[in-house]
């Protein structure tokens, strides 16, 4: 093993040359591994697809009892109040390093977002494609390409050394892409056995490819489905059209009372309780600079569309400090099905992102009361919530973010950006909280372009890398601040 078999950029710390080789060594077949996960359709939000996303834990679980982990199973709950089966939990565990090692809670999930349109792929969703240095396919960064960061890091440790420097536990979750609707229940069967005194979540993007992203804030979400109706059946658009209002007009006059003409959102009393960036804050987001070609590349936006939003706040700003609200469905009919009739019951699922600070009941509840306040017409309005759970803040800072930091700077070659995400991972504070406030390691495998949740999801394979080094080396920096993390 050379050291060319390791990205350039890598400055291995001193004492884990042969950690950092094992793990080089293995990356053909942690690719491997990969994209057998890839190909396992694991779409949590389709019913369908309940036996893939068991399929999913099943091979999850045998590859963390071949990385040396002890006691590895399939945690499952009862169904749901509905009669829904809830996708597996997967945990292991090794605890050989001693009472006086840290000991690290490792998460990642294993469930994946839908497809959208498969047609618009330019290669099969769930067949892993390679181009341009990319692997292509749903889940290969977001977060199957997370669940082998563990596994590769915990099989170098015990390739190399046949033991871990920090005692590990791990849980892999099947539901975080609906929501984790379950989380409360699994909490409270098990909360106890997965105690820990850090959490490293390998489930966020970087900054850019090659600069690594270390994440302190969270927006939080909820869901809120509208129900629109003017009419008790569908009537003939021309024998009816003009004093007969329909219902997808009143929907679009309601939606657009959400905004203002810049995007900036106009429910009154929303954003009452966002909390203010402080100086520091502000100087982070100004560090890194984010200019608008970055963001319009990164997100193909088409030419002559312009951002939206509160142009008095900064790009950044914007992306993880503030809320929105947006349309992300609606029910009614194709183009190629729709007749000439008004119709009489529309249906919208909205998206809503809340910034830190805000208390989701109350902004939920003022969200409902404006929407049955401004229903045009008077159709009659009916919101029903969904999940919801609140943002997350951590201050960038302490000996398990200074570990963090050390150990990504020797992977990628360069130290951290200190980010927020506009994206939410509901399980980060429900376990911050039932472990005493343990600290919460946001780090990544994706990056701008890697377009998770979209279509075309990418991973950019030497960062992949990367990542995977960087779990390794952290495990060392958890062990040397041993004394720190427990009085911290």
């Amino acid at each position: 093993m050379t050291a060319t078999s390791l990205p350039t950029a890598t400055q291995v710390p001193a004492g884990l040359d042969d950690v950092a080789a094992a793990l080089a060594e293995a990356m053909p077949r942690t690719r491997a591994w990969l994209e057998e996960l890839v190909r396992i359709p694991s779409i949590s939000a389709s019913a369908d697809h309940a036996e893939e996303c068991r399929r999913s834990a099943e091979r999850t679980a045998q590859l963390l009892t071949e990385a040396g982990l002890d006691d590895v199973r399939l945690l499952e709950l009862d169904p749901d109040t509905e009669g829904r089966v809830v996708a597996p939990y997967v945990t292991g565990s090794w605890s050989g390093a001693g009472a006086h090692a840290p000991t690290i809670l490792l998460y990642a999930h294993h469930d994946v977002q839908p497809t959208a349109t498969a047609a618009n792929w330019a290669s099969p969703p769930f067949e892993p494609t390679e181009r341009d240095g990319r692997l292509y396919g749903r889940g290969a960064a977001d977060d199957k390409a997370g669940i082998l960061a563990h596994v590769a890091a915990l099989r170098a440790w015990q390739d190399a050394r046949g033991q871990l420097p920090v005692n590990v536990k791990v849980i892999v979750e099947g539901e975080e892409e609906i929501g984790s609707p379950n989380l409360d229940r699994f909490l409270a069967a098990h909360a106890d056995e997965l105690r820990a005194d850090v959490i490293v979540l390998t489930d966020l993007t970087n900054w850019q490819v090659g600069w690594p992203g270390l994440t302190y804030a969270l927006r939080g979400m909820a869901e809120a489905v509208v129900d629109v109706r003017t009419l008790a059946q569908p009537v003939h658009s021309g024998m009816w059209g003009g004093p007969v209002p329909d219902a997808l007009t009143a929907t679009t006059r309601l939606l657009a009372t959400l905004h203002d003409d810049r995007g900036a959102l106009t429910v009154p009393g929303f954003t009452d309780d966002v909390r203010p960036l402080s100086d520091d804050e502000r100087g982070r987001l100004e560090a890194l600079d984010l200019d608008e070609d970055t963001l319009r590349s990164d997100v193909r936006l088409l030419d002559g569309v312009t951002t939206a939003g509160d142009p008095d706040r900064s790009l950044l700003e914007r992306l993880w400090m503030q809320p929105t609200i947006t349309p992300v469905g609606m029910d009614v009919p194709r183009v190629a099905e729709a007749s000439n009739t008004l119709l009489s019951h529309v249906r919208t699922k909205l998206s809503v992102r809340l910034a830190p600070g805000q208390d989701p009941e109350r902004a939920l509840g003022v969200l409902v009361d404006h929407l049955v306040a401004s229903a045009p017409f008077g159709a009659l309005v009916e919101v029903t919530l969904g999940e919801r759970n609140a943002a997350w803040v951590m201050e960038p800072g302490g000996p398990a973010w200074d570990a963090a930091t050390a150990a990504m700077t020797a992977a990628y070659g360069r130290a951290p950006a200190a980010m927020g995400c506009g994206g939410s991972i509901p399980f980060v504070q429900p376990f911050s909280d039932a472990f005493g406030g343990a600290p919460c390691l946001l780090v990544g495998v994706e990056d701008p372009g890697s377009n998770a949740h979209g279509e075309d999801e990418s991973l950019h394979l030497e960062d992949f890398t990367k990542a995977c080094l960087t779990e390794a080396f952290l495990l060392a920096e958890l062990a040397a601040r041993a004394d720190q993390l427990h009085h911290a």
